[in-house]
């Protein structure tokens, strides 16, 4: 059960079935920050970073920082998505709205 922030990495990257190296691609960070931040209790990111890695990731930063919980839960799911929404482009939202207005009807 991960309980602090580097277990929490490691678990979520490997369930995606990310390396070190594709994750710090997809946060934009240095494979040998986030070994650091996987191995060393003490690191301590900052908050851009946090959620650099927490958007690669698919949670919001907040999941990291809840010591009390050791799986992301659907409201860490769910402000990911949020944020990934609002940077997209007005037309794909339009055609994601589209494509859960499809669910909507079953």
């Amino acid at each position: 059960m991960p309980d602090h922030l580097g277990d929490k990495i490691r678990s979520l990257r490997k369930k995606k079935g990310l390396t070190l190296d594709k994750l710090a691609k997809a946060a934009n960070l240095s494979k040998s920050y986030l070994w650091e931040l996987e191995n060393r209790e003490s690191q301590s990111p900052s908050a851009e970073k946090l959620t650099a890695i927490a958007d690669a990731l698919g949670v919001s930063a907040d999941y990291f920082l809840d010591t009390d919980i050791s799986t992301p839960e659907e409201k860490h799911l769910d402000d990911a998505f949020f944020r990934s929404y609002r940077k997209l482009e007005t037309q794909d939202k339009e055609q994601l709205r589209k494509i859960l207005d499809t669910f909507k009807k079953k």
